[in-house]
């Protein structure tokens, strides 16, 4: 009697045997198939419905908190329609402090802008100073609140074609209008924010036109238009990039002939309504992860039934074994690869000590280049004052003689001063400070540069106020940064027919001192303060009098920043100034 072998291909059994494995998979893909098929109807209807239910609890977030924003704003304008101070500085005509006044409100009611216009739709004060003086007598927000005597809301476009949202409330005094308080409403934060979630956001107004968007293109336009532009907005981008072969999800709106949802929602504010596009890609995200771990049992499962049909272990085993000699031989690559690391790194420790010794020897030529520097300035003074003297006494005048050696010794004291000074340099100390006249620091300053200024013909304007400027400083240092700035200014000067300087020393929140020329102003603002930058000419300057200047101002506690005007370059230094709130705390 023989025994037939199930794995034998002679047997006659094994036809029976491959025709009930054909019909154990034909009845497993089937299976996969309906079940996936009735999975992806009933999944995708529920993550819908969730999707939707979401969709509009943030749309009414969203509405609520954009209402929210705009009843607060409302509330400003009959606040500051009775502030005193603006009340007066109408009826005075003194709008000197308005403007500050405004900046500082604006941090308190976080609005967008504040405007003061007079009653004849002047700009008086606002805290963009570069609308001071402009004429808003034809602009919806004067109008309207001149013949209300309520708050109105006006909406208008920038210069940049963006909608601006303003509130404007008329002031009165003495029983008439006498100017106008606009607030500027920022409703474009709320774009921001929508636009960090995978919906498109609209709001439009009455009239049907899109006023504000997480698509800053669709601004401007009817909705039916903004969903015919050729570019998708980057927020539902992703919803058209679902597989639509066996999906089926209830379209509420169109774009470009893909389907997204669509929800709308009413905001009890001058007719707006608030629209948005959900996309899909989530509900078809959830529901391809359920479906795709159906699809992986049954794959397992027809895994292991064609492994009954496959007789290649052997094969496989050959395969593993090849890999893992390739790993092999990977490893022991590998394993190369990081003792020339670390050979290499070895070689950067050496390579940062060397650059550490370097760097101590360029410092070192730096401070002999910056005494160099510094000196040079009182020793050319000095010879024009020896060479004055020299004069003086061959003329028999011998007083005035003695006038220029005491300038000598004062720049003698200066010299040692700066030695002092750029020994102690990386101390940055400041035992030295006391409170000085800022204004008296600028005559100084001046009067040492009086050698010079014979030399050329310069025009030279100083304007000073009249109280005291007082600032914590050391005076020499100061006058250092000073004479450093007037000493660029006539050097940038040079190449100029008729030479302009002005130095101006005001005082409000810090003193400022601006120093400004009509030279031929400044190529590279980037590296204009680093040492030994100079666009001067080899023996006119190493390139330290800004940096070192720099480095005073930043001790002082102040800043030095320069720029180009329309003509020559400005230089301002701003330091702390001294009242009596700062000499308290002191």
């Amino acid at each position: 009697m023989s025994v037939s072998d199930p794995f034998n291909p002679t047997t006659p059994s094994t036809p029976r045997l491959s025709w009930r494995l054909r019909a154990v998979v034909g009845v497993l893909i089937l299976a996969a198939i309906t079940v996936v098929w009735f999975t992806n109807l009933l999944l995708t209807e529920r993550f819908t419905e969730t999707t939707r239910n979401r969709a509009e609890l943030r749309l009414a977030l969203y509405s609520g908190n954009l209402m929210s924003e705009l009843r607060r704003s409302a509330i400003v304008p009959q606040l500051l329609a009775r502030d005193p101070a603006l009340i007066g500085a109408l009826n005075s005509g003194d709008y000197s402090q308005t403007t500050q006044r405004l900046i500082s409100f604006i941090e308190e009611i976080d609005a967008a802008s504040l405007m003061l216009l007079d009653e004849g739709g002047r700009v008086v004060a606002a805290t963009d100073r570069n609308v001071i003086g402009a004429n808003m007598r034809n602009e919806h927000s004067f109008i309207e609140a001149i013949r209300s005597n309520d708050t109105v809301f006006t909406t208008g476009q920038n210069d940049a074609g963006g909608n601006v949202f303003n509130y404007s409330r008329k002031l009165e005094g003495n029983g008439r209008g006498i100017g106008v308080i606009v607030v500027g409403v920022d409703l474009r934060k709320f774009e921001q924010s929508w636009s960090g979630i995978a919906d498109a956001v609209l709001v439009t107004s009455s009239e049907g036109q899109i006023i504000l968007a997480t698509e800053p293109s669709w601004v401007g336009l009817m909705e039916e238009q903004a969903l015919e532009e050729t570019s998708p907005p980057s927020a539902i981008g992703r919803a058209f990039q679902a597989t639509a072969d066996w999906t089926v999800l209830p379209p509420d709106a169109y774009f470009q002939g893909e389907a997204v949802m669509r929800l709308e929602t009413r905001i009890p504010f001058q007719g707006w309504r608030m629209t948005s596009f959900t996309t899909f890609a989530s509900v078809r995200e959830r529901v391809n992860g359920v479906l795709a771990l159906e699809i992986m049992g049954f794959a397992m499962l027809l895994a292991l039934t064609f492994y009954l049909l496959s007789r290649r272990v052997l094969l496989r085993s050959l395969i593993f074994q090849r890999e893992s000699a390739d790993l092999r031989a990977l490893n022991a690559r590998l394993q190369r690869e990081i003792a020339e690391r670390e050979k290499v790194e070895k070689n950067l420790e050496v390579a940062e000590q060397t650059l550490a010794q370097s760097s101590k020897l360029a410092a070192l030529g730096e401070m002999s280049a910056a005494v160099s520097h510094e000196l040079n300035q009182p020793l050319a003074a000095m010879k024009t004052y020896l060479a004055g003297a020299k004069l003086l006494l061959q003329r028999k005048r011998p007083e005035e003689a003695m006038a220029s050696f005491h300038r000598i010794d004062d720049l003698l004291g200066r010299m040692g001063a700066i030695t002092k000074q750029l020994k102690s340099y990386a101390r940055k100390g400041g035992d030295a400070f006391e409170p000085i006249d800022a204004r008296l620091a600028v005559n100084s300053s001046i009067a040492m540069m009086e050698p010079q200024l014979k030399q050329r013909q310069v025009s030279v304007v100083t304007t000073l106020p009249r109280e005291p400027v007082i600032v914590m400083a050391d005076r020499l240092r100061f006058e250092q940064v000073i004479i450093n700035l007037f000493r660029n200014a006539l050097d940038a000067t040079k190449t100029v027919a008729e030479p302009e300087i002005e130095i101006l020393l005001s005082a409000g929140e810090t003193a400022t001192l601006m120093v400004r020329d009509n030279g031929s102003g400044i190529e590279d603002l980037d590296n204009l303060f680093e040492p030994f930058y100079t666009t001067k000419l080899p023996g006119d300057g190493v390139g330290l009098g800004l940096a070192i200047s720099s480095g005073i101002v930043n001790d002082l506690g102040g800043r030095l920043t320069a720029r180009n005007a329309a003509q020559g370059a400005v230089f301002e230094v701003q330091l702390p100034i001294l009242n009596d709130e700062t000499e308290a705390a002191e």
